[in-house]
């Protein structure tokens, strides 16, 4: 199913430009999101379940929403898509957002939509990640598809945005078989030694200047819009982070202890200026990649995240992409050592509600929404 084009024009037909309000799901990135839409002049609106969360937002004035909407249950969204079309809404979406509706509700959603929709399919797949991440010529962890093959350090991800609950480290098929749950989706994968950084970019397809994507395949010798770096990040996770203070790992499961990745904050980061057009080389790639995914596909829009690890050879190797706003990029409400250098206080929020007033002055939002 999903929003065909000619249906997000019907829809937007419906809108007044005037009265365009940004709606997002009061959590995850919320603050800077509804931040940056005010700082460009739009009205918003905070979906939330519980009065205890609306009631948070009064501590931050600057991105407390104009207007709520509080439901018992976030799928109960699809029962308001008809109100939000009224309202003039468009929803941003996050990681929340999508794990709170489903992957296949959020792509059904009947409400014009930030980004491309269609590319979730790919985002929700480790092994449909792989397939995109490599053509568009990143290097990655291996994947061991038999656990009984596990000979060396391996970490185990479940599916979904979880932010790294679950995760678990495992050196061989005993270690797999003590902490694996069997009932979910998950994916084997060599563990890396080196520093984990998480890169965030800005895709803006409807952008002729900067610097321009160059399409690949049926695209060749096409600018598909501007790439733009806007901040970058590491994650503090817990417990993983503490546990070399107390000893090895064999001594820490005798105290029948486990490592485990769930994350619970985010710290800026920059990395060594030599670095950044090998980061480019890569979001370039995956970018023109994304519109190589299926006969049609509208490519990546809008903000996205490379998941990397730099090792000590100063290779790059990606892990996984997020395919919208991640919350990495929350420390940088204000702007960040990239983005700075283009425009003062450009958070990745503020940058959404930028391309959505430029599109909407443009005449072109049916481009940069599905």
């Amino acid at each position: 199913m999903g929003v065909s084009t000619e249906l997000l024009r019907k829809w937007l037909d419906s809108y007044d430009p005037a009265e365009i309000t940004i709606g997002v799901v009061a959590s995850h990135s919320s603050l800077q999101i509804l931040h940056g839409a005010r700082q460009e002049g739009f009205k918003t609106l905070g979906i939330a379940v519980g009065e205890n969360r609306r009631r948070f937002y009064s501590a931050f004035p600057g991105a407390d929403p104009d207007e709520w909407l509080m439901l018992d249950n976030y799928r109960e969204m699809l029962d308001y898509a008809e109100w939000f079309r009224e309202k003039n809404i468009i929803i941003i979406p996050h990681g929340s957002l999508v794990e709170y509706l489903g992957s296949t509700n959020f792509k059904n959603l009947q409400v014009p939509t930030f980004g491309n929709r269609g590319i979730l399919h790919w985002e929700s797949s480790r092994e449909r990640q792989r397939q995109w991440l490599e053509k568009g010529g990143c290097s990655m962890p291996k994947v061991i598809d038999d656990p009984h093959d596990i000979d060396g350090p391996v970490i185990v991800k479940y599916a979904g945005a979880k932010g790294g609950e679950g995760y678990f480290i495992a050196r061989d098929y005993r270690d797999f078989k003590r902490n694996v749950k069997l009932d979910e989706e998950f994916t084997i994968q060599e563990y890396v030694l080196g520093c984990r950084y998480y890169l965030h970019f800005f895709f803006d397809p409807t952008a002729e200047d900067g610097f321009q994507v160059q399409g690949r395949g049926a695209n060749a010798g096409k600018s598909l819009g501007r790439l733009e770096l806007m901040s970058m990040d590491r994650r503090d996770e817990s417990n993983v982070d503490e546990f070399y203070k107390l000893g090895s790992l064999r001594d820490l499961r005798e105290m029948n202890l486990e490592p485990s990745f769930v994350v619970t904050g985010n710290q800026p980061v920059v990395i060594r200026e030599s670095l950044l057009p090998r980061a480019f080389e890569m979001a370039e790639g995956t970018v023109a990649a994304s519109f190589e995914l299926e006969e049609g596909s509208r490519g990546m829009i809008g903000s996205f995240c490379l998941e990397t690890i730099v090792t000590d050879k100063l290779e790059f190797r990606v892990f996984e992409i997020s395919a919208r706003i991640v919350a990495g990029s929350n420390p940088f409400v204000g702007g960040s050592p990239y983005s700075d250098i283009n425009e003062p206080f450009m958070s990745t929020g503020r940058r959404i509600a930028r391309s959505i007033k430029k599109a909407i002055r443009d005449g072109c939002l049916d481009k940069i929404l599905s």
